[in-house]
């Protein structure tokens, strides 16, 4: 196989790759915009609904999460964590849990990584995805919510 051949089979992959790089530094850059609305009592009353129904059944209905959520279970996975004060949400960024909940963690961990956490894209407009992180946010403390919009305007 002659240098030319091998540039011929080369360069279109390249250009796949960074298209794909460049799809996705777009979509990271319109996430970035994404900003939580916990103060809003109608949006907050619309995201307690939506997590009711979508969140609660793995995450709990007071956003307790499964027991013993920080210790791996037989299958490799670990249990839903809590969304309250004693879970590590409010450690992720507005933009970060945002696509999370959008794409589910393999999209941001990659395909090896073992999670029940599946996007939600198919079932969720962004305006209910950012509802129901707002009315989570909204049961933090206030000292918590503080510190996350600092996180935040980093």
């Amino acid at each position: 196989m002659t240098l030319r051949h091998s540039y011929a089979k080369v360069v279109p992959a390249l250009i796949v790759l960074c298209a794909a790089g460049f799809y996705q530094l777009v979509i990271s850059n319109k996430v970035l915009a994404v900003s939580l609305a916990s103060d809003n009592a109608d949006i907050v009353a619309s995201g307690a609904g939506l997590y009711q129904k979508h969140c609660a059944s793995c995450h709990g209905a007071k956003l307790e999460g499964q027991p013993n959520w920080q210790r791996r279970l037989a299958n490799g996975r670990l249990p839903a964590p809590p969304h309250d004060k004693t879970g590590h949400t409010w450690h992720h960024s507005d933009a970060l849990l945002f696509k999370i909940t959008k794409l589910g963690t393999k999209a941001l961990a990659g395909e090896d990584y073992e999670t029940d956490m599946r996007g939600f894209s198919s079932e969720l407009s962004d305006k209910e995805i950012i509802a129901v992180l707002s009315y989570i946010k909204s049961t933090w403390p206030v000292e918590i919510r503080q510190r996350h919009d600092k996180m935040n305007q980093r």
